[in-house]
């Protein structure tokens, strides 16, 4: 990214002014120099169109871990308001609908885990199904599957999926409310009666992790974490399901914006005000898929404990969160002094309320919500907490985000030297595809050091520790 075409106005943000002619809200990047630099120059096409849709409240921001996308740049943060004719858009939601990662604390340490790892790391990769169209042991019926959409990770527990306490660090509880199952087509059905409880492919991973660092010892007390701590982070979604709802409500929504004579920048960022029958009509599906997403994450919850207490019989495993990053949820906040209720696109981007915020669980509220910016494997991720007053609707990185393509990541990388160069660091790693490994090496990805850095100087979270990983399974 040419550096040259915006305008710094803080240390670690920056704007996009407007070309002549050009009408459109505000564009805000947060960001270092060499973060912003190192981004596609698309990055800053997507995020003006962004800023040219109708209904937008303040500025459409990208986040430091920002990258192209399809419709919203990945790590694309927009708000709308439903009263003034704010739109919803498949685009700022994604295909991979509550994409999202489940953190588990243990009660292990890595002195005393260390031996068995290896025996860890196989029974993980027999226990959680990974792949891309991989199905799992759970098969269900088509009223199994709608009950599944209405009632998320709850539905999950109350099939004996886990514990009820796993729910109150869920975002909403684990059952978001809005969610409408005859909004999703037979065909995102039928992709995903056999797909719950499992962990899909592409950047998606569970990945066993040892924590190395703390940096707020407050924080990381109320977080229950300290170092050498065994922690697990499952990364995974909606499946087909989601992506299904992506392909379906597209379509639809293009052709909503086209005869209610909305001019779309793009066609990729295909919407209808929020108040439209078409629009309700995708939060209704949407809702149905991080309902499936949060399910998903509970199941394999489940299935991580069960193979821990395989390998080690005093092994307890607690959710320290579970938080998604690619939806659109209602929210209140304060816009020039007032609440107002808005419709928050996170595309790539995470939830991070502040300290003391009312929806945070009780233990939490003092420290502020648990940020999970997930890393590659080979690298490490981190756990952050919302920081106060968060400039960016409480929104936060979610990852390392790419640095190149996965085209490109396959001519720079082989599967199987990747694994044995991790496997000399003392990483093991787990996978049913070569390729996948070598689209997902570390080195296609940006510094996650430095994306928790910039988040944490950016004011949008501030880092509470540096977890390494051990053991990683892949599809």
């Amino acid at each position: 990214m040419n550096l040259q075409q915006l305008h710094q106005l803080q240390p670690f943000l920056w704007s996009l002014p407007c070309k002549p002619g050009e009408k459109r809200a505000e564009v805000l990047l947060y960001g270092s120099a060499p973060l912003l630099a190192s981004m596609d120059d698309k990055v800053l096409v997507q995020i003006a169109n962004v800023a040219s849709l109708p209904g937008l409240v303040g500025a459409a921001m990208t986040m430091p871990d920002a990258h192209w996308g399809y419709g919203f740049p990945i790590g694309g943060v927009a708000a709308f308001d439903a009263e003034q004719g704010g739109v919803i858009s498949a685009g700022g939601v994604g295909f991979d609908i509550s994409c999202g990662i489940r953190c588990l604390r243990s009660n292990l340490n890595l002195q005393d885990t260390a031996s068995l790892l290896p025996k860890l790391a196989d029974k993980l990769f027999q226990a959680i199904p990974a792949g891309v169209g991989k199905e799992g042991n759970l098969k269900l019926n088509p009223e199994q599957l709608d009950a599944v959409l209405q009632g998320g990770a709850q539905w999950a527990v109350r099939q004996g999926y886990g514990h009820a306490v796993d729910l109150e660090y869920v975002e909403e509880h684990g059952c978001v409310s809005g969610a409408k199952p005859d909004n999703v087509s037979d065909l995102a059905k039928n992709r995903q009666r056999g797909e719950m409880g499992t962990l899909g492919s592409g950047n998606h991973y569970l990945e066993v992790q040892v924590v190395e660092r703390i940096y707020d010892n407050k924080a990381a007390l109320a977080f229950g974490l300290h170092e050498g701590q065994i922690i697990v982070s499952i990364h995974c979604g909606s499946r087909g399901l989601g992506h299904q709802i992506g392909t379906d409500y597209l379509v639809l929504l293009a052709k909503a914006a086209s005869h209610l004579g909305i001019l779309l920048p793009d066609r990729e960022l295909a919407c209808a005000p929020i108040k439209s029958p078409e629009g309700q009509q995708y939060i209704g599906a949407m809702n149905a898929a991080i309902n499936c997403a949060l399910a998903n994450r509970q199941i394999l919850t489940h299935l991580t404990r069960a193979t821990f207490a395989e390998v080690y019989s005093h092994a307890e495993l607690e959710t320290l969160f579970d938080v998604s990053h690619n939806t659109c949820k209602t929210e209140t906040h304060v816009i020039d002094g007032k609440p107002r209720l808005l419709h928050v696109h996170r595309k790539g981007a995470t939830r991070a309320f502040s300290p003391g915020h009312a929806l945070l669980p009780e233990r939490y509220r003092a420290a502020g919500q648990p940020v999970i910016i997930g890393g590659s494997m080979g690298t490490g991720s981190y756990i952050l907490a919302g920081a106060s007053e968060n400039p960016a609707f409480a929104s936060a990185s979610h990852g390392a985000g790419r640095a190149m393509s996965r085209r490109q990541a396959l001519t720079r990388w082989h599967g199987h030297a990747l694994i044995n160069e991790l496997a000399q660091q003392g990483i093991l790693i787990r996978t049913c595809s070569m390729r996948g490994v070598a689209e997902e090496a570390p080195g296609a990805y940006k510094d996650v050091d430095l994306v928790a850095e910039v988040t944490e100087q950016a004011g949008l979270a501030r880092r509470v520790a540096f977890l390494r990983p051990k053991v990683c399974v892949k599809g």
